[in-house]
């Protein structure tokens, strides 16, 4: 009965937002400061007012409300569910990356238990294949990470980068900008040269002064990029210049464009509860709204969504260590944090290769802190790496870990956890006619809100009903198998008299005797039912 009476008051609020008048824009962009939470945009406000950088942020005037983010079967969000959401409209479970989820006992809302598995079509995938538009993701974490992957991949596995490196490079996006150089494969290498795809890698200059018609990735570093805090600002691009070129190239195209900008490692430094870093990565991602903002303004035909996908770490201005919270000066707050000028996962990698009499003096360098005899010890006994594993940085005993709790012993900042939270996120909105989303919205909400304001014809689950068909329906009564050959890229094979129809897993790029042609959209295989996804209209080619 409970979940019923959600169902409805869920149906009755959707059935308000789509009556909602929105004209559509040629531009949409769409940009999430992953796991930033309220705390955050407070923190960053009165560090810029204290370090004389400005009042306010750039995000401050175009605040609409607040999103509800959650999973399909939890009110606490991962990355993948939440962003899925955002890109689908279609609720999921953890780990999930735009595909329909598996029905669970703690499910919220009903779950469609038929369509299990079938990969949910983007927001992103409707503006490239409805609208003819181009399509750019930029970030700061490598590109086959959560985010990115929500809005141009599916797989019910958000860590198989094997499904989802190639599904984003057949995606044949007109930009890709992050990290990830480590994840390239020799078949997406030769996709791009086959497509015509310009890859840049760990040059900046070469990026900023790109100027070509044609598809564009630049990646640097083997993985993610460095903290905005610890980046070499002469080799490594700033979020905000990454989304200007983004935008200069992307804007090329007649027909209009998609963009979805992610302030990645906001949410990392929450999970290593590292303030500084935070704050400044915040910071960095705010630098690149006011760089969107302005180019909508100034193009007159282009929206602008600005919000988080869920909270992270409970942080908070003020804890119960520094008592008279009421008396502290903004001095005894903020004065600390503004003279840390590495992350500590970047002072880490100086320490790790420091001799232990030099420690003190590297730590005061880059902190203006002075170890005391205890604090001195932890950090040499503890382990001499770098934690893996990013969402375990605050609470597993390296390096890292124990410079935060050092860092964090001389602020007034605290946090109640190294994971996800569950309350709202604030968000944000512009629209040449005002036409913004307002007031509290579930995140499948916000997915209505992107599908009117891009202007679809048909919604997001008719497009997917007919790029992500069951192969046994598409070539039901026909000849087909599945050469797993090769396991991670299975085939499906089909003949029909002298016609032979090869469709390799996570492609886009399908050969008819022998001679590649291409689909149009990717083809999804999901192994927990041995089933390819792809197009309705695959069947016309025999």
């Amino acid at each position: 009965m409970r979940q019923f009476n959600i169902f409805l008051c869920a149906l009755f609020i959707s059935t308000a937002i789509v009556a909602q008048e929105v004209k559509p824009v040629k531009n949409v962009i769409v940009m999430i400061p992953d796991g930033t939470t309220l705390g955050v945009y407070s923190a960053a406000r009165w560090f810029k007012f204290y370090n004389d950088l400005g009042e306010g942020l750039n995000i401050d005037p175009y605040i609409t409300g607040t999103v509800t983010t959650f999973s399909s079967n939890a009110p606490i969000g991962d990355s993948a569910p939440t962003g899925s959401a955002y890109a689908t409209g279609v609720l999921q479970q953890t780990g999930n990356v735009a595909i329909h989820p598996e029905t669970s006992e703690n499910d919220l809302l009903p779950v469609d238990a038929s369509r299990t598995y079938q990969p949910a079509a983007t927001i992103l995938e409707a503006a490239k294949m409805e609208k003819h538009r181009a399509v750019g993701l930029v970030v700061t974490c490598e590109f086959t990470h959560a985010t990115p992957a929500d809005f141009s991949a599916h797989h019910y596995k958000r860590g198989n980068y094997t499904a989802i490196a190639p599904q984003m490079a057949y995606q044949n996006l007109d930009v890709m900008f992050g990290g990830g150089n480590g994840i390239l494969t020799d078949d997406i290498r030769q996709h791009f040269t086959h497509n015509g795809t310009t890859l840049i890698q760990d040059d900046k200059d070469a990026l900023l002064s790109y100027d070509g018609k044609g598809k564009v990735w630049a990646l640097f570093g083997e993985k993610a990029l460095p903290y905005n805090i610890d980046r070499n600002p002469d080799k490594i691009p700033s979020l905000a210049e990454m989304t200007w070129k983004a935008l200069q190239l992307l804007s090329k195209n007649e027909n209009g464009f998609f963009l979805m900008v992610e302030g990645s490692q906001v949410d990392w430094a929450a999970h290593a509860n590292d303030a500084a870093a935070m704050i400044d990565e915040y910071l960095a991602f705010d630098e690149a709204v006011g760089r969107a903002i302005a180019f909508a303004k100034q193009d007159g035909n282009t929206a602008v969504v600005i919000l988080s996908d869920h909270g992270n770490s409970g942080f908070s201005i003020g804890k119960r260590e520094c008592p008279g919270y009421d008396k502290l000066s903004i001095d005894q707050l903020f004065a600390a944090v503004s003279k840390y000028k590495l992350s500590a996962n970047g002072l880490e990698s100086l320490l790790i290769n420091t001799k232990p009499e030099a420690f003190r003096d590297v730590f005061k360098k880059y902190t203006e802190i002075d170890l005391t005899d205890e604090e001195l010890q932890t950090l040499l006994s503890s382990k001499n790496y770098k934690e893996a594993d990013y969402t375990k940085v605050g609470t597993s005993n390296n390096m890292a870990h124990n410079i935060v709790n050092i860092l964090n012993a001389h602020t007034c900042f605290g946090f109640t956890t190294g994971g996800h939270t569950g309350e709202e996120v604030l968000m944000a909105a512009w629209h040449p006619q005002g036409d913004v989303p307002r007031g509290n919205m579930r995140n499948t909400q916000l997915n209505e809100y992107l599908q009117k304001v891009t202007g679809l014809d048909s919604s997001l689950q008719e497009l997917s009903d007919r790029i992500f068909v069951k192969h046994g329906d598409v070539f039901a009564g026909m000849n087909y198998s599945i050469d797993k050959t090769n396991p991670d890229f299975p085939v499906l094979v089909i003949k029909k008299g002298m016609n032979r129809l090869e469709i390799t897993a996570f492609s886009s790029v399908a050969k008819m005797n022998g001679k590649p042609f291409d689909i149009g959209s990717v083809v999804v295989y999901i192994d927990k039912n041995d089933t390819f996804y792809l197009p309705k209209a695959m069947k016309e080619k025999l």
